[in-house]
């Protein structure tokens, strides 16, 4: 007797949760899948939408409106310096001029960039960069580790810190839940800030366990900085259980530096609210020596009014006249995506898209199968990395266009991760982009609709459920 009204209720707040997030879903396919969930099966949909069902991270939101007066400096001080190294964009780049708006900032000129591929050599420019550090270095990554490629890391810090820069480190618990209280103690004990990112912290948060701070960011003395695919860890090096890993990282020098620590302050003050000991970072904005690229760096994130990555990525779809290429170790495009993709291949643009054939997550792999029948009929080309598992986030327009960052060709990167992405409009720039992915497409395989023909009915079955999965997970 007392079972029925239970059930009874859960159907009932089963279905009227279904009706919000018809009403809040980003995508139909979201709305779908959770409506279905939660009027079908609300005893396990219900806690499953609490905690994967919100696209849009309101405690992020209200914290950065709570310290309005020192973000608006800040901001203010980047939009200022931004202005002062203004890049005209030619009339052939117009389209472009949406990257501005989503970045808040204008594209610049006086920039530098340096590729850095793989992890060896990614890491031996980082603790380099750090190692010439004056005044301060600001750190965040997604995954931290303990082990040696944290220890090379934690020891460059000290060092620094022996000679009296300032140090801030902040990393996702989530995702660096592993990370020794021994690591941490020892940075704190020589003096370097320490905050985890906890996207749960507050009473209204706590069930916000699906958003993720995917940003790789080190800044210098507000010159140099660094972002891109790669976290601290030793598979970064190709000594994990997926043997060799490929990823690409750069460094950059100029103006570009200042919206890149604008993104690392705002998740510092989510994590402690204010900047503490760190009054005092560097916003004036100074060109690289010798060097005149043009770019700008776009942060995007869950607290953000508009799908910003997403818009990002459209963007440059649409401006391409002749070539896309995309490596990504995780493809699943949104609606919007999708058709920019499709509608480039209609209009003659040739297309390529990399990803792993040996995947870190299977089922994300198969939701990439979804994809194939409907863009392979239009032109695109798709790729299987075969030398080992590859983490890159790289898009390549034309021969001008290059974007390097933290974010994947995915649902996650699209609406729920923090990520960043420089994007150089440059080309030179460009043709080490293109030469660098050239190469890894001499070590791929043709992925044609055949694959996806010869496999049953199982494997069918588990890309489309993959793919629906992809679409709130």
């Amino acid at each position: 007797m007392i079972l029925a009204p239970i059930l009874l209720g859960l159907h009932v707040l089963g279905a009227v949760t279904a009706l919000g997030a018809i009403l809040r879903a980003r995508t139909s396919q979201a709305a779908f899948a959770w409506a279905v969930g939660l009027v079908a099966f609300p005893y396990l949909s219900l806690p499953l939408y609490w905690i994967f069902g919100r696209t849009h991270f309101h405690g992020y939101v209200t914290a950065r409106r709570s310290r309005g007066d020192e973000l608006r400096h800040e901001l203010t001080q980047t939009v200022s310096t931004s202005e002062s190294h203004r890049a005209g964009l030619p009339a052939a780049h117009a389209r472009l001029r949406a990257l501005e708006q989503l970045a808040g900032v204008p594209f610049t000129s006086g920039n530098d960039a340096q590729l850095l591929i793989d992890g060896d050599a990614t890491y031996a420019a980082l603790c380099e960069g750090i190692r010439e550090a004056r005044d301060y270095v600001l750190v965040e990554f997604y995954i931290l580790r303990s082990d040696a490629a944290g220890q090379q890391l934690k020891a460059a810090l000290l060092e620094r810190l022996a000679a009296g820069v300032r140090v801030a480190l902040c990393y996702d618990r989530m995702a660096s839940r592993g990370l020794d209280m021994s690591y941490q103690d020892e940075l704190r004990a020589a003096g370097a800030e320490v905050r985890p990112f906890v996207t749960t912290r507050g009473a209204r948060n706590r069930f916000q366990l699906n958003f993720r701070n995917h940003r790789k960011i080190v800044v210098v003395d507000g010159r140099v900085a660094f972002l891109g695919g790669l976290n601290i860890g030793v598979e970064y090096q190709g000594l994990g259980e997926l043997g060799p890993w490929r990823d690409t990282h750069m460094r950059v020098e100029g103006p570009i530096v200042q919206s890149i620590q604008l993104a690392w302050v705002q998740d510092w003050h989510w994590t402690g609210g204010d900047l503490g000991g760190l009054g005092g970072l560097e916003w004036e904005a100074k060109p690289a020596a010798g060097a005149s690229r043009t770019a700008v760096c776009v942060a995007s994130g869950p607290a953000d009014e508009l799908e910003t990555y997403s818009a990002y990525a459209v963007a440059l779809i649409d401006s391409a006249r002749e070539r896309v290429w995309i490596a990504s170790p995780y493809f699943v495009p949104d609606e919007a995506a999708m058709r920019a993709l499709q509608l480039a291949a209609l209009r003659g643009v040739a297309i390529r898209v990399l990803i792993p054939e040996e995947p870190d997550k299977r089922n994300v792999q198969l939701a990439a199968f979804a994809y194939l029948p409907k863009l392979a009929d239009v032109g695109v080309e798709f790729f299987f990395y075969r030398p080992g598992f590859m983490h890159q986030k790289v898009i390549l327009v034309d021969d001008e266009l290059a974007s390097v960052g933290t974010a994947n060709f995915d649902n996650r990167s699209f609406r729920l991760n923090f990520e960043i992405v420089a994007c150089f409009l440059d080309r030179a720039f460009a043709a080490d982009v293109e030469r660098m992915l050239q190469k890894d497409f001499e070590g791929a395989r043709p992925i044609t609709t055949d694959d996806y023909a010869r496999e049953g009915l199982l494997f069918r079955i588990r890309v489309r459920a993959s793919y629906l999965l992809a679409q709130v997970m």
